[in-house]
């Protein structure tokens, strides 16, 4: 009985080490689908009366990102 015992505890850890594991490499990647646009200088026409200017932007247009430029709007 004692034989069988002491071959099983001698026997468990090889059977343990053998045993295939996973890769331990892992890689994440997180890609939103798009990329950061460069930034784009432009120039500010003359002041008008009653205008207001909206800086020139990028926006999102029919899953798109379409560049608007600046622009003077009425108030």
């Amino acid at each position: 009985m004692k034989k069988i015992i002491v071959g099983t505890l001698l026997a468990l850890p090889l059977a343990i080490a053998s045993i295939p594991t996973q890769a331990s490499a892992l890689e994440i990647r997180v890609d939103p689908g798009f990329h950061a646009r460069p930034v784009r200088q432009e120039v500010i026409a003359s002041r008008y009366d009653r205008r207001r200017w909206v800086p020139a932007h990028w926006e999102r247009r029919n899953g798109r990102r379409v560049w608007i430029r600046g622009h003077y709007v009425r108030y």
